[in-house]
């Protein structure tokens, strides 16, 4: 059997060492930087979509209001209210007491 001679070279092994944690370090602060922004902008995203949620709560209760005075504008009450307030209809024996201006 033929022995393997290692070579004892101290400075292309220092070297490659150094490259090797170089190209670790310089890899390890490429993912740190990204990480940053992707944080930065999932914070954006999260504030947009809070954003979101009370626009989509705000116009639901919108929505509720207007089923609502929808509701109203099908009773008597407010049929009678526009029949006095802009059509100016009484019923037979009704005083309408108006302010002098």
């Amino acid at each position: 059997m033929s022995r393997v001679r290692y070579r004892r070279g101290g400075s292309q092994s220092r070297f490659g060492v150094f490259l090797s944690l170089l190209a670790v370090l310089l890899l390890m602060l490429a993912v740190s930087a990204k990480g940053i922004t992707l944080t930065a902008k999932k914070n954006k995203m999260q504030e947009r979509i809070d954003a979101l949620e009370a626009q989509i709560a705000e116009q639901e209760a919108r929505s509720e209001e207007i089923a609502e005075y929808e509701k109203y504008t099908k009773t008597r009450g407010y049929i009678e209210e526009i029949a006095k307030s802009r059509l100016g209809l009484v019923y037979p024996g009704e005083i309408i007491f108006k302010a002098e201006e």
